[in-house]
């Protein structure tokens, strides 16, 4: 059994979900896949997503509560990271683990059970793309709406690899879901949701990242 068949469980439907339920699983890939640079580039992301003491933040789709704990010192005492995903076994895992400031829910992004504009941040990482297609607009409009006026969004998604023989690995490894243009993933969906986009970028070895902001004095009826 691959190993992408071994962390998810989906339909073949090319519009499928999917959910990782594997967290030990999960956590040896990321050792490896990272080469001993995983909390680096992770720390990358925290200060890419603007947090600060205090923020209230949410990460959609937080797996092993992974990005969470690195999150923890940024915020402080006074701040409150909420993880959420779809998997029990993914939020047991992260939950075991929990720094003080730190909190899980089992739900998934496209029904986040949280108030509109309670939030300072949103950021997400290698989750998007797991989402059924025909949902992930609904998922970034939530993302939208649980934000406060300014609140600022972070996106990060799997950027394959340019040399063919590693991108052919990493298809093999994970199948067709990681096959996609990050791009292509996330350029509609998130100035569609009301977002103004700010900057994209690149993280190596394999992150492309979108940092957007809700703009001030709007409503939610983007949501």
């Amino acid at each position: 059994m691959g190993l992408g068949k071994l962390l998810h469980h989906h339909t073949e439907s090319a519009d499928a979900g999917g959910t990782i339920d594997h967290p030990r699983a999960y956590e040896l890939l990321g050792a490896v896949a990272f080469a001993g640079r995983r909390r680096a580039i992770f720390t990358r992301l925290a200060r890419l997503s603007g947090a600060r003491p205090g923020d209230s933040i949410l990460d959609v789709g937080c797996g092993t509560g992974y990005l969470t704990r690195i999150l923890a010192p940024f915020i402080g005492p006074r701040g409150k990271v909420i993880g959420v995903d779809p998997s029990p076994a993914m939020i047991d895992h992260a939950g075991r683990r929990a720094p003080a400031n730190c909190s899980y829910l089992v739900g998934e992004g496209q029904a986040l059970d949280l108030p509109d504009a309670s939030l300072d941040v949103v950021v997400s990482t290698l989750a998007v793309h797991h989402m059924p297609a025909s949902e992930r607009g609904t998922a970034v409009r939530e993302m939208y709406r649980v934000l406060r006026p300014g609140g600022r969004l972070l996106i990060a998604e799997f950027r394959p690899p340019a040399n063919p023989l590693a991108a052919h690995l990493i298809g093999a490894l994970t199948g067709p879901a990681m096959r996609h243009n990050p791009r292509d993933l996330l350029a509609d969906l998130i100035p569609a949701a009301g977002f103004h986009p700010l900057h994209e970028g690149t993280l190596k070895p394999f992150f492309y990242y979108v940092q957007a902001v809700r703009p001030r004095g709007e409503d939610n009826s983007n949501a």
